[in-house]
């Protein structure tokens, strides 16, 4: 028999995961202050903050522009935010985002 605290565990672990997101990522010149950790995200409001996290690492950073338009990818993400990634190097990598 389920409690109300496992319940509202579930509740609170779907709804988390409703907002995750896994796909390619990709980085590009961003339209942010310069060293600014910023994105583009092709639904995601103007001005949310999205965790960004590869192989074990997780930044944070702001949505300001519309995108990727390259079919296949999640979310571009500014110069700054994929040298802290770990993924200038690679260009593209497999990223989960929320």
């Amino acid at each position: 028999m389920k409690t109300a605290a496992t319940s509202a565990a579930m509740l609170l672990f779907a709804s988390c995961m409703a907002n995750a997101e896994s796909g390619l990522a990709s980085y590009y010149r961003g339209i942010g202050r310069s060293g600014e950790m910023t994105c583009a995200h092709r639904k995601r409001p103007f001005g949310s903050m999205i965790t960004v996290s590869y192989l074990g690492k997780s930044i944070r950073c702001r949505v300001n522009d519309r995108g990727p338009f390259v079919r296949g990818r999640i979310i571009d993400v500014s110069t700054t935010a994929a040298r802290a990634l770990g993924i200038l190097q690679l260009g593209v990598a497999h990223v989960v985002i929320q």
